[in-house]
């Protein structure tokens, strides 16, 4: 990867010297930050409002593959998929902690790419750096990232707040950051049978960058609150629809019905999906990755978003009697797994 690149050793800076070298460039934005890298502990002042706090673990060979993760945008997807998670709480996020383990492999250009991505995802989303840790790592790559952000108490929204009768409502579209990955894949196997053969992605940009540089859906946070819309429940989509309205019914102690016609799945991914053989349903169900936020909405509230183009109600809450289906496009109700629905279930 940087084998025919400048290399620096990142044992000459030393690890404050490493640490000082990547985080010159970032600035102190929020005044909750009261004190951010430089000292043994960083500083908050939640003030008036609740704080939230989220952390995710990225491990080289399971979460991502070098092969085709370009180190800035895995610098990038790394802060994003946590801020997903302060937004599904209905909060704002302000600060993250980044840490690094480092395999020798990977020389000074290596981590400065990573931090470009950091640097840009932080500018993007007025995030303030205000701490972390690195080490060496025996095994590849590992970025650990916590995400703290705040939100007044009445406004923190759970997975357990669905009500019966409650709309399900999703922003965005589903599916594309797993078909992507099953391009990038695809690509990558190829490449290994004969690395004279260059990858074929012509127009398959919107998936594939749906993979490699997801963005958390702070505007939906934002444009709920302009329309005055508190939802009862809300969660990101992180593992597929399926999984997510799982949780929310679990820990609702409710069931729910959603229709297949109604899931929103790009024209790309759709024909993408069959061009590999998949069905576009099941990688909206189970692909996972999108980082877009499910949740439920009291029907009073129908009239103030049944326009945004940008959120689809796909279904309704109900009681956990009857269980968590989806009715497909045949009007047959299938229901709903973890890994999908049992189509050879009634």
């Amino acid at each position: 990867m940087f084998e025919n690149k400048e290399r620096t050793d990142i044992a000459e800076l030393g690890e404050f010297g490493l640490i000082k070298h990547l985080t010159s460039n970032f600035k102190i934005q929020h005044e909750t930050s009261i004190k951010g890298i430089g000292d043994d502990a960083a500083v908050l002042e939640s003030k008036d409002k609740q704080m939230l706090i989220s952390t995710d673990l990225l491990l080289e060979g399971v979460h991502f593959d070098l092969a085709y993760v370009p180190l800035m945008h895995l610098g990038y997807k790394a802060v994003q998929v946590n801020l997903s998670d302060i937004y599904a709480m209905n909060g704002m996020a302000t600060q993250i902690t980044v840490s690094l383990g480092l395999s020798s492999k990977f020389p000074l250009e290596a981590v400065e790419e990573i931090y470009k991505g950091i640097e840009l995802a932080c500018n993007k989303f007025n995030i303030d750096l205000i701490g972390g840790d690195t080490s060496s790592s025996k095994q590849g790559l590992v970025i650990s990232v916590t995400s703290i952000g705040y939100a007044k108490a009445e406004e923190v929204t759970y997975r357990n707040g669905a009500g019966e009768g409650d709309l399900i409502c999703v922003s965005g579209d589903l599916g594309g950051a797993y078909v992507g990955l099953q391009i990038l894949e695809r690509e990558k196997q190829i490449f290994l049978e004969n690395p004279q053969l260059q990858p074929d992605l012509e127009g398959k940009d919107y998936i594939i960058e749906r993979q490699l540089k997801p963005e958390g859906r702070r505007d939906i946070v934002d444009l709920l609150a302009q329309m005055k819309i508190k939802p009862t429940s809300m969660i990101d989509v992180s593992d597929g629809l399926a999984s997510e309205i799982l949780h929310i019914c679990t820990q609702s102690e409710k069931g729910c019905t959603l229709y297949e016609e109604k899931i929103p799945i790009d024209p790309m991914t759709y024909d993408t999906a069959r061009e590999l053989g998949l069905d576009p349903t099941v990688c909206a169900l189970n692909g996972g990755e999108d980082y877009e936020l499910l949740f439920t909405i009291k029907q009073s509230d129908y009239e103030k978003l049944k326009n945004d183009v940008d959120i689809s109600i796909i279904g309704h809450i109900t009681d956990k009697n009857s269980g968590c289906n989806m009715i497909s496009k045949s009007n047959v109700s299938h229901e709903l797994k973890a890994q999908g629905w049992n189509a050879f279930k009634g």
